[in-house]
């Protein structure tokens, strides 16, 4: 990413984005607003810790209006999903199962190791169903920045790693 960025200048920066809708808003105009939601935002300020979380949810019953908190953690954490460990030099994004939601097969597994200045992006999504709770889906944009802070970070299409992991959630086909 140009100059060379050394562990000292980097603290790692946790971008999700989650867009949620209800069972009722699945049909095709719906999915074409969720489309234009963006799946980036520029950062804000953020305090000095180890690991920051930039948390921002869209959700349809507030008209996809983002919602935005940050909130600092020490590592190693498990945090919404995903496990982050330093490894010396980098640090280990690492998959944790998510038994409550469709679909049940995502086991623990490595999916990134970042080096510093380094980026990476997580594509993920969910079905929330059972007895004590509606029905309803998540999409997940992550991004993950072993880097240092600068407002635009995730805003480019530049990422040294790339996962994606979304599935239908409707029983359908591709």
């Amino acid at each position: 990413m140009g100059e060379r960025v050394t562990d000292d200048d980097c603290i790692l920066i946790v971008q999700r984005v989650v867009v949620r809708w209800s069972k009722q808003g699945r049909g095709a105009e719906a999915a074409t607003r969720r489309r234009n939601i963006p799946r980036a935002f520029p950062l804000p300020p953020m305090p000095d810790a180890p690991l920051l979380l930039h948390d921002v949810v869209t959700q349809e019953r507030t008209g996809y209006t983002p919602n935005e908190t940050i909130s600092t953690h020490t590592l190693p954490i498990d945090l919404k999903g995903l496990l982050f460990k330093p490894d010396g030099t980098g640090v280990e994004v690492i998959r944790t199962p998510a038994w409550h939601a469709f679909p049940h097969d995502r086991r623990p597994a490595q999916m990134f190791r970042l080096l510093p200045g380094e980026l990476a992006r997580y594509l993920a999504n969910y079905r929330f169903s059972g007895y004590s709770t509606d029905w309803y889906y998540e999409e997940w944009t992550v991004h993950i920045a072993f880097a240092p802070w600068r407002p635009n970070l995730f805003l480019g299409d530049k990422f040294d790693h790339v996962k994606d992991e979304r599935v239908t959630l409707y029983g359908g086909r591709e």
